[in-house]
């Protein structure tokens, strides 16, 4: 885990993205333990109360859930949620952005799904 400093965002919510990012892409599989607020603050040198923050943000949205006693597991379906949320923020972060830029190029459907197709073979 990585914490930059110099960005607007805040660190709690750093901690959340790289925390779910490790849930996706399988670091932290279904019904595994997640390093403890403690573990990560340790690494991180950063307070308690921040990574637990973040960590609580991931128990909102249903990702990881606390044993009592045994520390925070990843949720089953949890990797599910988390695509269905990147897929449903997607459009906004990249097509619509694409299809403006697109737009003032004037470029047509044919040439944005062209540059598309181009992409695809990399």
């Amino acid at each position: 885990m990585y914490i930059n400093p110099n960005t607007d965002k805040p660190i709690f919510i750093q901690i959340a993205e790289q925390l779910e990012d490790a849930v996706f892409t399988g670091v932290f599989p279904e019904e595994t333990k997640v390093p403890s607020t403690n573990e990560i603050s340790a690494l991180l040198s950063i307070n308690p109360h921040t990574v637990l923050k973040g960590m609580n943000m991931l128990v909102d949205e249903e990702v990881i859930y606390k044993k009592r006693g045994l520390g925070m597991f990843v949720k089953e379906g949890a990797v599910e949620r988390i695509r269905k949320k990147r897929q449903s923020r997607f459009y906004d972060q990249y097509i619509a952005v694409l299809l403006e830029e697109a737009s003032k190029l004037q470029m047509s459907k044919e040439e944005i799904i062209m540059l598309i197709e181009r992409g695809y073979g990399k």
